[in-house]
């Protein structure tokens, strides 16, 4: 298989569309409407209780502004809420490549938008597995899916996208979209990258580890299907 390798980059690329999707919605406002004073063009794609979540925030200007998922991918979220984000239009939105001829062939052909800022946090799985009397099957509802593939697509392509991942780095986000045109610059997107691969190891290593503990046998704790 041969590698794809990339020569040409930009040093700044402006935020237009934003994929959001965050267990923690703390700061959510915040940065909604600091995202919409730096750019007003701006839009937001979203999912389940982040849409619900973005859409009261916005009121009206939700009507301009915001896009459920399942509209652009026109795939309905599926599995009671598991598939929402795991689908092709998302993920060649996040890891096209600006100066990449075939990559943007393929974004025509197949009207996808690319996302230039990701916006995610996890399922609280650390904090569901700290709770006494906490079940297997507790923790395996908690484990995401689509949010690390959605932050480790962002974070490898920095070369465009940015992959903010804590709450606590929306200030200093918004700092510098104020004072660059709605810009973030190729360091900043790296820095936000390095974040977000390690905040998904640490989450890996959680649930390895907490599987790992997990030295009982499985009967009694599932009934066995008929298949």
């Amino acid at each position: 298989m041969a590698l794809n390798r990339v020569s040409r980059v930009d040093d700044r690329v402006k935020v237009k569309n934003v994929l959001l999707s965050v267990s923690d919605k703390t700061g959510l406002g915040t940065l909604v409407e600091g995202l919409l004073a730096v750019n007003p063009e701006v839009r937001f794609y979203s999912t389940g209780g982040t849409y619900a979540h973005l859409e009261s925030l916005l009121g009206e200007q939700a009507a301009v502004s915001l896009k459920a998922v399942s509209d652009y991918t026109g795939q309905p979220e599926m599995q009671g809420g598991l598939v929402k984000t795991l689908d092709f239009k998302i993920y060649m939105g996040l890891l096209s490549e600006t100066y990449n001829d075939s990559h943007r062939l393929d974004l025509k052909r197949t009207a996808c938008i690319e996302f230039d800022l990701v916006v995610v946090n996890l399922y609280p799985f650390q904090n569901t597995i700290a709770q006494p009397g906490v079940t297997l099957e507790d923790a395996r509802a908690h484990i995401d899916i689509g949010g690390p593939c959605m932050l480790r697509a962002s974070a490898k392509n920095f070369l465009r996208v940015a992959s903010v991942c804590d709450p606590l780095d929306y200030r200093a986000l918004l700092a510098e979209l104020n004072q660059n045109a709605a810009t973030l610059g190729l360091d900043t997107r790296l820095a936000f990258a390095k974040k977000a691969f390690r905040h998904t190891a640490e989450y890996d290593t959680a649930i390895a580890g907490f599987l790992f503990e997990q030295t009982g046998s499985l009967q009694g704790l599932y009934q066995w299907g008929g298949r």
